[in-house]
């Protein structure tokens, strides 16, 4: 399996686990770490210019994802 094939698979595994429970991977259960590391690894890369090409509409498109679940504060 080539490096990006198991980026897309694990981009699917945390778009799919966004869109079924309606919220971002959670920081505080184990099991949800992998997908948030994802999604801080490819933010860093993003962000430093170091991102694939072909790879950054892809995750564009997963951090608008991202926004729309992000959470409200109940206070306001």
């Amino acid at each position: 399996m080539t490096q990006d094939e198991r980026w897309l698979e694990k981009y699917n595994e945390v778009k799919t686990f966004i869109e079924t429970n309606k919220r971002n991977p959670s920081k505080h259960r184990i099991e949800e770490h992998l997908m948030l590391n994802f999604i801080k690894h490819n933010r860093k890369l993003m962000n430093a210019g170091a991102m694939k090409p072909e790879r950054i509409e892809a995750f564009n498109e997963l951090l608008e994802t991202i926004e729309e679940y992000k959470r409200k504060n109940q206070y306001e």
